[in-house]
């Protein structure tokens, strides 16, 4: 179907909505990010855990009040991304893994919907799919209601936007009419790799190997920092608050003090999702709709079209990692 300019200016204003606060906020941006610290707001996807099939529930609490605790520790004001699936045990809900949200949120943290059962937008309906948005609200959204939060950021599982303009119209009118915005991430990796990698190791009680994951993982984290903010600075001429991916694992339970530790030291102040995506840069149209679940710079760039170099000297997943994780790349 061929969509005329008004159909295509309708769909870039419904998902700048979703991906911007409001006007006021955004026009005040410009003077909020000059001469002050570099800002990043923490992410953190596949809540309450991704391992629980390869951990014990007492592992898992151990491990989640710890990632907790250094998140409030730091005053990140970070927000989780929660599958509602991964609340049950075949197929009821289980107290104890609320009670994992209860206490994400206790410490002063979001939490948003990443769909019910991390179905990909390229692989379902979107009838499916938006059915799978809404089932993964119930729990999530009580928790938040019961401390006076509104249910408000929605997450694509694996980045997957939308590879046409109808499936991304109709979506963004479906968010837009359920109050959501789209929470984009800048700083994509492959820490989900790392992860499958670290928790073998946990599980065949290699202590060597775990403590060079956890090494190797921070200095992979803090090359993709640079990287990136590289690319801010090529695609905007300066470097815009950065949003950070990470999931609800071992592995940042074990290494998130020494990885904020490390991005402190970068010069960056934790801010809210909203805060970051107050600055104009999160109004940039998103003209990619290839296969891929890439990271928002990216797909700026590629809208852009900018040159092949743009996106060269990526920090990669180490072969070794990728070979222990069973993942043919990142």
């Amino acid at each position: 179907m061929a969509w005329s300019r008004s159909t295509s200016a309708r769909l870039f204003l419904l998902l700048a909505g979703l991906l911007a606060p409001f006007a006021a906020a955004i026009a005040q941006a410009p003077s909020a990010h000059i001469g002050v610290e570099r800002q990043l707001a923490i992410t953190i996807d596949d809540l309450p855990w991704v391992e629980f099939a390869l951990s014990s529930e007492t592992e898992v609490d151990t491990r989640q009040q710890r990632m907790v605790e250094t998140l409030r520790t730091f005053d990140t004001h970070a927000i989780g991304f929660v599958n509602e699936d991964k609340l049950e045990r075949d197929g009821v809900v289980e107290p104890a893994r609320v009670t994992l949200l209860a206490r994400w949120l206790d410490a002063g943290l979001d939490l948003g919907n990443h769909s019910y059962d991390h179905n990909g937008l390229h692989a379902t309906a979107i009838d499916v799919y938006e059915r799978s948005i809404l089932r993964g609200e119930p729990q999530t959204r009580a928790l938040l209601a019961a401390r006076g939060k509104p249910m408000r950021w929605f997450r694509h599982p694996y980045l997957h936007a939308g590879r046409d303009d109808v499936t991304r119209l109709r979506l963004a009118e479906f968010l837009a009419a359920h109050d959501y915005r789209i929470a984009p991430v800048t700083i994509d990796n492959g820490d989900w790799i790392f992860a499958r990698a670290y928790i073998g190791a946990l599980n065949a009680g290699d202590t060597t190997l775990a403590q060079r994951l956890r090494t190797d993982f921070v200095e992979y984290i803090i090359a993709k920092f640079a990287f990136y903010e590289t690319a801010s600075r090529r695609l905007f001429g300066r470097e815009i608050p950065q949003i950070l991916l990470l999931h609800a694992s071992a592995l940042n339970a074990d290494t998130l003090p020494a990885l904020l530790e490390a991005v402190r030291e970068r010069g960056y102040a934790f801010v809210p999702l909203e805060t970051a995506v107050a600055d104009p840069a999160y109004m940039h149209a998103d003209g990619y709709r290839g296969g891929a679940g890439i990271s928002w710079m990216h797909r700026w760039a590629l809208t852009e079209v900018l040159p092949k170099d743009f996106y060269q000297g990526e920090p990669m997943v180490p072969p070794y990692v990728l070979a222990l994780a069973g993942v043919e790349g990142e």
